[in-house]
């Protein structure tokens, strides 16, 4: 049981009291000016509320969130405030919101200029290097060698070798008449971003992860981060250094094999990072390489999971739109000349709609709720003051479900994205800029293959036809999905195996 729940009471008591107590003594020593929305120089803060003192709007945006409703939140101060940007208090701190399009242009393009990313302090307890220094130089470094292996040119090579992992997969764990979805794919996502990142393949090895990833996923999206025996940040925290330790080990184990020219530099990320210098000319240490690597494989199994399980969800309640994707995908198979029968790069380039399919996916439920940034600079934006220090934020539910976009925006409809008639910075899943996630070309590839074996292989139903689905942020069916199987007579043969 989470002990959470042991101390709400007592938090509502505190929050109620801080609020109480603290509100009279605060605007005590805030000008007046800066109250009344005004910098003192004539420029107005953007409009909006900030609720109350500490916890500010926090509630009920993540109630927002829990309601599959975020971009509810957004809109409902943009009609009120103001259709640019409007102020808030998210998790104790002074935020502007920015809206739309001209809002993700304008954070995307002023990267490291007038913004830098920005973690809430306790993800920093997480991933006490990844995150803590995303904005320092040896981060910078990091980033810019993942497009050397994350760019779709370097990953060609990896097609193959994720096809083969999706085939074990589906061999292991969709073995019978009824899968549930959810642990499944996470079971997939895990693998893969194990395979690609630390080529670590033995399942019992990955086995040892995954119980604490879920426990750090669960500590990243607490809508309570408190670090207290039995909550669920104090157990993303311990498992965290549970999987840094661990590894460390590989870590080490690689510099040897690498001075030994027993495995390639160039096989996979680690590698890479062990060849990585800092702005000085020293190579990363190995604590640092840990923490990196933790992040970027909670990056590759975070994003994945929904966009697989949704991927699934919307192709059982839509045949029409599985038919398509059967045909296009058998097409695939026909073709395919290898020897070994695994997919290669120009195999995926076929999978056009397949594609339109995932990102119409991608649009109804982006990996993410979105981002934060902080302002470097005092900056003007669409007429009001943000000041120096002031936090900002940017989500895609907003634009993804605008009607002005996306018409009829609750509808699945994959030939939106025939052709090129989006407007720019309208679908925004993986973000943009500087700061776009170094992931997408990666998870691109990963939800082709994965469409791939499952249509080529399977035909499937709901168990439950009206399963509801909830957020906690991220939205997942809410009994994990559980569905019925039904192996094509021409399901791909078995014996590459």
């Amino acid at each position: 049981m989470d002990y959470f729940f042991c101390f709400l009471p007592l938090l509502f008591v505190v929050l109620f009291s801080c609020h109480a107590f603290l509100t009279p003594i605060i605007r005590k020593h805030i000008p007046k000016a800066t109250r009344n929305g005004e910098n003192g120089r004539g420029i107005s803060l953007p409009l909006g509320r900030t609720g109350w003192t500490v916890i500010g709007e926090t509630l009920h945006y993540l109630s927002e969130i829990q309601s599959g409703t975020l971009e509810n939140f957004v809109t409902d101060r943009m009609n009120k405030y103001s259709s640019k940007v409007f102020k808030t208090s998210l998790i104790g701190q002074p935020m502007a919101i920015l809206c739309g399009p001209e809002g993700n242009k304008f954070l995307f393009s002023n990267e490291k200029k007038l913004v830098q990313v920005w973690f809430p302090g306790w993800s920093n307890k997480i991933f006490p290097k990844s995150h803590n220094i995303s904005n320092n130089e040896d981060f910078i470094n990091i980033r810019r060698m993942l497009p050397l292996f994350l760019k779709a040119d370097s990953l060609q090579k990896y097609v193959g070798i994720m096809d083969l992992v999706m085939k074990q997969h589906l061999q292991k764990n969709w073995d019978g008449d009824h899968v549930q979805v959810c642990p499944v794919v996470r079971k997939y996502t895990l693998a893969l971003a194990c395979r690609l990142f630390i080529s670590i393949d033995d399942p019992r090895e990955v086995e040892k992860l995954a119980k604490p990833i879920e426990d750090i996923v669960a500590g990243i999206f607490s809508g309570f981060p408190i670090n207290l025996p039995g909550t669920a940040l104090n157990r993303a925290i311990k498992a965290s250094k549970e999987i840094r330790v661990s590894i460390e080990s590989i870590v080490r184990q690689r510099k040897v094999d690498l001075m030994e020219k027993i495995v390639s530099p160039v096989q996979d990320i680690l590698s890479h990072m062990l060849l990585t210098v800092d702005g000085s000319g020293q190579h990363l240490k190995t604590v640092d390489i840990s923490s990196h690597l933790l992040g970027l494989i909670f990056g590759g199994y975070g994003t994945l999971n929904g966009t697989l399980t949704f991927v699934i969800k919307y192709l059982a309640e839509l045949p029409h739109v599985y038919d398509e994707v059967l045909k296009e995908q058998m097409a695939v198979t026909s073709s395919n000349k290898r020897p070994d029968n695994l997919l290669g790069w120009e195999d995926l380039r076929k999978m056009k709609y397949s594609w339109n399919v995932a990102s119409e996916v991608l649009r109804l439920t982006p990996p993410g709720v979105g981002a934060f940034r902080e302002a470097l600079t005092d900056f003007t934006y669409a007429g009001y003051k943000v000041p120096k220090g002031w936090k900002l934020h940017w989500t895609a539910h907003v634009s993804h479900m605008n009607p002005d976009y996306f018409p009829n925006p609750d509808k699945f409809d994959p030939s939106r994205f025939q052709g090129n008639q989006l407007a720019p910075y309208t679908y925004v899943p993986f973000g943009g800029g500087p700061r776009m996630c170094p992931g997408n070309e990666d998870a691109l590839l990963a939800i082709l293959v994965f469409i791939h074996n499952g249509v080529t292989t399977f035909r499937w139903a709901k168990v439950i036809p009206n399963e509801g689905v909830f957020n906690d942020p991220l939205p997942r069916p809410a009994h994990g999905l559980p569905i019925r199987l039904h192996r094509h007579d021409f399901a791909v043969s078995e014996s590459i195996f």
